[in-house]
């Protein structure tokens, strides 16, 4: 016999219910006066409750030493009744519990401290986890069970339910008769469940029993607390499985459409998967969702819960999808549709999970996912042909696999199907490399390598038709793409017989108004492959041939006027690399037809482009080039001329006329043909074509009509704006110092310092100052000097003094360049134009006095004060910064500084010009001593600053 037969004791401990008469052990001599204090107060719930507490504390206390009786396997099994204080605890409790209940029946305390007590000894030590944060007021049931399962109760030991059966029963036995009198109390419900989920809980009450329990609650409590129910039964359900866990949740489900997707996983990681079920749900929320008549709890959108059933067909093919042969014998599907109002029968096979019907995979897939998501073709077209492939349909798969990839519109779903097709193939090719390497039959070894070399060789097509097949999905998505239609030729090689069919189908295909760039490519190029002889230029050259397509593109309505212009030229080109010239000239003329109403706008998008393309200049200056390399001159006049009066020549083909008239000998015309170009063009294009014309004129004549160049200098400068007009001053000034009169020359530098632009003053007065000065002297440029000052900017202002100071330097007025220093001071900021500043000091300390170099120094403070602003001083580190020299702080230490170096320099004194004037400063001796200053007794000093 097992250790378990010979228990000490016998279950159960407390059915019947323990009493002094039955258990004589139950009560002590010291529980005397306790037993007769509850029998004078019956109706004492305090005293009933306070001798509870302390039997239930003597209790805990004497537990904590107390030994098991029983091996410790044995002990393992009895759990917390393991030692014999446990099981009289446990006995004592029962018997005072139910004597107080007998007096309180329907007390929810009394109750629930029974029960606990009750489930402590059979269910072991609990364990609760806390929860972390705050609990949702309303959750998703998702959430909820999440929620249950992380801080769901746990017990450490427990009795086990085959030896402690009979006190199992007894604990239920409990809780029933509590429910009997508390039936409303969620709490004891609640933990009647917690019971009931026990691991070691008997497989009897488990299941069956625990089942009917949760539907007694879900009928008798009010439906605002069945959310806490439901709970802990999706849960029961879970930890059952099988039956019981799909019966639960198709119940919950009809209450809670929320939980379906939840209840999907669960059948597809059950012992026994329902992947068909599983399958059905989905589609079923799949179509909903896209009716809108669903949310999907997961944040999923339509397409990925579609995406979900496909990733379910994949995994199981065959207990959802049906085969081949239950396809063919599948009756065909008529929806029923309400005359009324045109909505589908409410009942779908296909989407009820009660249903044992396969479902037919690529009917669904084209319906509810190709003709709904036309932007996830790929993954669609992959899946069932994957669906095929799994189910060993490798033929069906293939026919899918090429389905898709010619119906298809972007590069991403291509890819996609076309990866999975090569996969396919290749695993295929693998599976059949291996079954060939096992075989041993002669006969089935020489049909495997049959079929080995017939699927290398599809596998083999089909890598050298991908190029293709991109190409077809770009087409199909515009045929009206041209660069595409070109790179189809590209492909096709030296297949001249592809390349023909090719351009044919394009030029059939592409609609000109709706064309990409460049349509009228296709036309000329289709030309040349006739005119070259092919794409390898072995066939024979057809020139009529390539006359014929051009002349049907010239009859194309192109979207631009260019575009059938560049057809005329190649056209003429062709020609012309055959030597056929005259054909070439006849081709313009055709091209070049002016019609009785010239007054058509080019732009004119109502009209078609042939309408006006005697207004394309492209086509006539083709024309004009043609004739000017194998006309004659008459015609080429006659051709500028037509582009002259159409209006539509530009500078360069005014530029180009005369250039050919002055080649040929005919200067007057192309001067003529200069000034129709000024008159028809504004500034600043007849900028550039006066430019070239005077300077064509002045080298044709030179000074010989001088007046004639001096009346075109003053019409060009006429309407000249001031940002073009300094190169015609220049070039009219070099004319009149080359041809004509010095005085007219420097009245047009005068002139020009006046008109040109702000920024080309400084620069026409420097020409203008060094022509006057090398044609009537120095001293003549001093009104020039002047002027300059008044006009110019500050800052050029202050250059332009400089060179004034050193040119009356060089004069020898050093009164009037002092004078200059003065007036240029109150332009140059000392931190900003330190060289300025530099260049006066040297200046006084090489001609000036100490009173000068005073007046310098007041000056320079004076001037430093008034730039001594926040800006200005941002201003002058700024460009310190740039020249990379510091910025002195302003302040007397300026003064201070400048004084110390003047002393240093001149120990004291001061230093004598270095020009001898012959008079000596006061307080000097001839020899640089100091001598007794002369002076008034009673002279009141004045300090300089007062």
């Amino acid at each position: 016999m097992t250790s378990t037969h010979r228990l000490p004791f016998s279950f159960p401990l407390t059915n019947p219910i323990p009493n002094p008469l039955t258990h004589p052990d139950l009560l002590a001599l010291n529980d005397l006066h306790r037993e007769e204090d509850l029998l004078r107060n019956p109706f004492s719930f305090i005293s009933w409750w306070n001798a509870i507490n302390q039997t239930r504390e003597a209790a805990s206390a004497a537990q904590k030493t107390a030994v098991p009786d029983v091996p410790a396997d044995t002990a393992t099994l009895l759990g917390p009744l393991s030692t014999p204080v446990a099981r009289s605890s446990l006995q004592r409790l029962t018997y005072l519990y139910e004597s107080a209940l007998v007096n309180f029946p329907s007390s929810f305390k009394l109750w629930k401290a029974y029960l606990q007590m009750r489930s402590s000894y059979v269910l072991g030590k609990i364990i609760i986890t806390k929860r972390a944060g705050g609990k949702k007021k309303l959750p998703s049931m998702k959430e909820a069970l999440e929620d249950e399962k992380e801080y769901r109760e746990k017990w450490d030991g427990g009795l086990d339910g085959t030896v402690g059966w009979e006190e199992w029963k007894s604990l239920v036995s409990v809780f029933e008769r509590a429910l009997m009198w508390l039936p409303k109390m969620p709490r004891i419900w609640l933990m009647y469940f917690s019971v009931l989920s026990h691991p070691s809980c008997p497989p009897v009450l488990a299941r069956t029993h625990a089942r009917r329990t949760f539907d007694r609650a879900l009928r008798t409590l009010p439906p605002s607390l069945h959310s806490r129910i439901w709970v802990r039964y999706l849960l029961h359900a879970e930890e059952q499985g099988g039956p019981a866990l799909v019966s639960i949740y198709r119940r919950y489900s009809a209450v809670d459409p929320s939980i379906v997707e939840y209840y999907t996983s669960l059948l597809l990681n059950d012992t026994e998967p329902r992947p068909l079920e599983a399958a059905k749900l989905l589609l079923g929320l799949a179509r909903k969702a896209a009716k809108g008549e669903y949310t999907s709890a997961e944040g999923k959108s339509p397409y990925q819960l579609l995406s979900d059933w496909i990733d379910v067909v994949e995994k199981f093919p065959e207990q959802v999808g049906l085969s081949l042969e239950e396809l063919e014998n599948e009756p065909e599907i008529s929806t029923n549709v309400d005359a009324e109002n045109g909505d589908k029968a409410a009942y779908d096979e296909d989407e009820d999970p009660r249903s044992s019907k396969k479902q037919n995979i690529e009917r669904i897939v084209r319906k509810d996912g190709l003709e709904v998501y036309k932007d996830q073709a790929g993954r669609l077209w992959s899946g069932l042909s994957t669906y095929w492939v799994k189910r060993g349909e490798f033929d069906k798969a293939k026919a899918t696999f090429e389905t898709g990839i010619a119906s298809v519109l972007t590069i991403r779903d291509f890819t996609q199907i076309f990866d999975a097709y090569a996969e396919f193939s290749e695993s295929l090719i693998s599976a059949l490399m291996d079954a060939l390497a096992d075989e041993d039959d002669e006969d089935e070894k020489g049909e495997t390598e049959k079929e080995v070399d017939a699927r290398m060789k599809e596998f083999e097509e089909l890598m050298d038709r991908r190029p293709f097949l991109v190409n077809d999905v770009i087409l199909r998505r515009n045929p009206h793409d041209v660069q595409e239609w070109e790179k189809r030729v590209a492909l096709w090689g030296d297949d001249d017989q592809k390349v023909a069919e090719t351009y044919t189908k394009a030029l059939e295909t592409v609609n000109p108004r709706r064309a990409t760039a460049n349509f009228h490519r296709l036309y000329v190029n289709f030309a040349k492959f006739y005119e070259e002889g092919g794409v390898t230029g072995e066939a024979e050259k057809d020139l009529d041939s390539a006359r014929k397509i051009l002349e049907k593109a010239t009859q194309v309505n192109f979207k631009a006027v260019d575009e059938l212009a560049e057809v005329w030229c190649e056209w003429s080109e062709m020609e012309l690399r055959h030597e056929n010239y005259e054909e070439a000239i006849r081709v313009m003329q055709r091209a070049a037809v002016i019609p009785k109403n010239s007054r058509i706008s080019y732009h004119d998008q109502s009209l078609p482009v042939q309408a006006r393309l005697f207004k394309s200049l492209k086509l006539w200056s083709f024309y004009v080039d043609l004739e000017e390399s194998i006309g004659t001159v008459e015609t080429t006049k006659a051709i500028y001329d037509k582009i002259l009066e159409l209006r539509i020549a530009n500078a360069q083909i005014i530029v180009n006329y005369a250039a050919f008239l002055e080649a040929n000998r005919y200067y007057e015309e192309s001067f003529k043909v200069y000034e129709r170009g000024v008159e028809l063009f504004t500034y600043p294009v007849s900028f550039e074509i006066w430019n070239i014309y005077l300077s064509k004129f002045v080298k044709r004549y030179g000074g010989s009509k001088i007046e004639r160049a001096r009346d075109l200098f003053e019409q060009a400068l006429e309407k000249c704006p001031e940002k073009f007009c300094k190169p015609l001053f220049l070039m009219y000034a070099q004319l009149e110092e080359e041809f004509g009169l010095s005085k007219r020359a420097m009245n047009i530098y005068e002139r020009a310092t006046q008109v040109v632009k702000d920024e080309d003053k400084f620069q026409m007065f420097t020409i203008y100052i060094a022509k006057v000065a090398a044609n009537s002297g120095l001293p003549a440029t001093r009104p020039i000097y002047e002027r300059a000052i008044e006009v110019l900017p500050n800052r050029q202002t202050a250059q332009m003094c400089l060179r004034f100071a050193q040119l009356e330097r060089k004069l020898g007025e050093i009164d009037r360049a002092r004078a200059i220093y003065a007036h240029a001071s109150q332009f140059c900021d000392p931190r900003v134009e330190p060289k300025f500043w530099s260049e006066w000091n040297a200046f006084e300390i090489e001609t000036g006095s100490e009173d000068t170099f005073r007046e310098y120094l007041r000056i320079k403070r004076s001037v430093q004060a008034s730039f001594n602003t926040e800006a200005s001083y941002i201003a002058a580190q700024t460009v310190a910064a740039r020249t990379g020299t510091g910025v002195p702080s302003p302040g007397p230490e300026v003064e201070t500084d400048a004084m110390a170096s003047v002393e240093k320099q001149t120990k004291g004194g001061f230093v004598a010009a270095q020009h001898e004037t012959g008079l000596k400063p006061q307080g000097v001796n001839g020899d640089g001593s100091e001598g007794a200053a002369a002076g008034n007794e009673d002279e009141i000093q004045i300090s300089d600053e007062e």
